[in-house]
């Protein structure tokens, strides 16, 4: 999709205020509500918006521990990584899963849980138990220094 400036606005609006009125938004990108709408739907039909979330507080439902886990795996096969993905995908703990390179892991992910007790359970019991689980590393959180969902447009 070729952008211009119109377009660049209004992701660096959306991607902060998610739930600002299509007025408002037209306001400050300078254009009338009825092309700014038909940039927004065309910026969500070609997939560059993907979805609208409300973004929650953490501390405020009780999560108060946040580890980054890295996972090592048996054997490098398609099959076996398949089934590792799939099951991880089910553990609501588990907020962002990735595969990396670099390391001595194969995945990298993040993960909160209320208490030390919590992440215990959630390790010994459920990641460990994903067949073709080898290697485990955990590091915890003390600080978030940069916290953002906002790409550089």
């Amino acid at each position: 999709m070729e952008m211009d400036r119109y377009d660049r606005q209004i992701l660096r609006i959306l991607q902060k205020e998610g739930r600002v009125s299509n007025q408002e938004l037209a306001d400050r990108i300078g254009l009338s509500p009825s092309p700014c709408l038909r940039r927004v739907r065309a910026l969500e039909e070609a997939g560059v918006v993907k979805a609208y979330r409300a973004l929650l507080d953490a501390k405020a439902l009780d999560y108060s521990l946040m580890a980054l886990i890295y996972i090592s795996m048996d054997v490098h096969t398609p099959e076996r990584f398949d089934n590792f993905e799939r099951n991880i995908r089910e553990i609501p703990e588990v907020l962002e899963c990735l595969m990396i390179t670099g390391q001595d892991a194969d995945y990298q992910i993040k993960a909160v849980v209320k208490d030390m007790d919590a992440f215990q359970e959630l390790l010994l019991n459920r990641i460990t138990r994903i067949q073709g689980v080898t290697g485990v590393h955990s590091s915890f959180v003390l600080r978030r220094v940069v916290d953002t969902t906002v790409l550089p447009v």
